[in-house]
């Protein structure tokens, strides 16, 4: 595994988180391709769009070369783009990105113990969507987040909605 260093994320991420979006949303392999369909998108445009406003909170995975390899993001979201089926304040949605090739080799672990981290104080709640047959549920299970509700998603499939309690009595 490459050497990493994580770092929490400035508004000129954009780009970093952009492409981490593309994995994390699980599009095909043409990189470029699915950036712009994903800043086309609407459903995945409130992700990154604007990256850097208030409330915004990320930690990123750079490699030795200065590559972004990974992403771990909070964002506010309007109340109707909520992963939950209700209008909820101050509870921010997740999004975990890692490249392909170098998944599975704790990157996205080490990248959710920061955010988490970073997100103590902040917020009292981390709330997120992943769909049911992805090998991350066992991540963010191990984490201490737990299924709130089944939906289907985007692409028509299963996703769980998880979220993790930040407060002392969560």
């Amino acid at each position: 595994m490459p050497d990493i260093i994580y770092r929490l994320s400035i508004a000129t991420d954009t780009p970093a988180l952009w492409e981490m979006l593309t994995y994390a949303a699980r599009m095909p392999d043409d990189v470029a391709a699915n950036i712009a369909a994903a800043q086309a998108d609407p459903f995945l445009q409130k992700y990154v769009a604007g990256w850097g406003r208030a409330g915004d909170l990320g930690v990123l995975a750079v490699d030795e070369s200065g590559e972004t390899v990974g992403a771990a993001w909070v964002r506010l979201l309007e109340h109707n783009f909520h992963a939950r089926n209700y209008a909820v304040e101050n509870i921010p949605e997740l999004v975990l990105g890692v490249r392909p090739a170098l998944r599975g080799q704790g990157i996205g672990t080490a990248l959710m113990e920061a955010l988490i981290a970073a997100c103590h104080g902040h917020y009292p709640v981390i709330v997120l969507s992943v769909r049911l047959v992805n090998p991350a549920v066992r991540l963010y299970e191990r984490l201490g987040f737990v299924t709130v509700e089944e939906i289907a998603n985007r692409v028509g499939t299963a996703s769980l909605v998880m979220e993790l309690k930040l407060t002392a009595d969560g």
